[in-house]
């Protein structure tokens, strides 16, 4: 793979990641994820908090001179979560930790 490929590839990556997370925690920091949230006992200010962590990660991603930030924030987030998820036993993190390595291949792969 020549190194123009490899920056596409990196960039549709970030593009592609940015917006899936981005729609996801809107989604999740809205009123109405509060009921299906209520349901981990944990307190809502968790999920206001990883939400809109999220949703500032992807802004910073989405926008070039901050994308190597905005993934870290990312990487941050999603690391918050997992633990989060698999100390209260919930172990479908799958989907989380793809989007830590790509949100860490970003900042990587951009950084270089």
């Amino acid at each position: 793979m020549s190194a123009s490929q490899a920056k596409l590839a990196l960039t549709v990556l970030q593009w592609v990641l940015g917006i899936v997370i981005l729609a996801e925690a809107v989604q999740f920091v809205m009123p109405a994820a509060a009921h299906d949230f209520a349901r981990t006992h944990l307190l809502d200010i968790v999920r206001l908090i990883l939400g809109w962590g999220e949703i500032i990660g992807c802004i910073l991603l989405l926008i070039p001179p901050t994308a190597i930030r905005g993934a870290w924030v990312l990487v941050a987030v999603c690391t918050l979560a997992i633990v989060i998820h698999l100390l209260h036993g919930m172990y479908g993190v799958g989907n989380l930790v793809i989007y830590t390595a790509a949100a860490f291949a970003i900042a990587t792969g951009k950084g270089s």
